[in-house]
């Protein structure tokens, strides 16, 4: 099975063919950031697990987010951590798309593939994960709290379209133009 890496060099050398003059041109990625938030956990303990967690997931320390603002409704207090992030670059960042793509998202419950509308303006790609666990980094003795996840893939795609077309050629697993209709 050929790697994430060597597609992506592959897709810079067959991007002339879809239009572009030089391979520089092309789309790439640029960083993937996994973020989690926190809020609702008042425990230290529980915070230090989520922290732990997203080290065993991506390989690097999670840095924690403050709030910016203090809330009284949520009783926070401007600083205080609310969620963890990591920015992933370079072979971990493809460690990490690669067994997002072949391992995690196919271990999720009834996955048909992942959302094509998922794309901003600007080329960027955001996943959301409801349960940590379809990492097999994660144990299932450690069930009894699990959290959500977003990951955004930054690319330097200029569209939605063309930004839909690179991760598409690279493999990612999106539904199916039938599946997309019916919904």
């Amino acid at each position: 099975m050929e790697n994430l890496k060597t597609k992506v060099s592959k897709a810079y050398k067959e991007m002339k063919t879809l239009g572009y003059k030089n391979p520089m041109q092309s789309p790439r990625i640029v960083k993937v950031v996994v973020s989690t938030g926190v809020g609702s956990y008042k425990d230290k303990n529980k915070m230090k697990v989520v922290e732990d967690r997203l080290l065993k997931i991506t390989g690097q320390k999670a840095a924690p987010r403050g709030a910016k603002v203090a809330v009284a409704n949520f009783k926070s207090r401007q600083g205080d951590v609310v969620g963890y992030q990591v920015t992933l670059r370079g072979s971990r960042m493809y460690d990490f798309l690669e067994r997002l793509i072949h391992i995690s998202l196919p271990r999720t419950k009834d996955f048909r593939g992942i959302s094509r509308t998922a794309v901003d303006e600007m080329g960027n790609y955001t996943l959301g994960i409801k349960e940590h666990t379809i990492f097999p980094e994660t144990s299932d003795e450690e069930l009894k709290d699990v959290f959500g996840l977003a990951i955004t893939i930054v690319t330097t795609a200029k569209s939605k379209k063309e930004a839909q077309d690179f991760l598409e050629h690279l493999g990612f697993p999106f539904k199916k133009e039938e599946e997309k209709g019916k919904k």
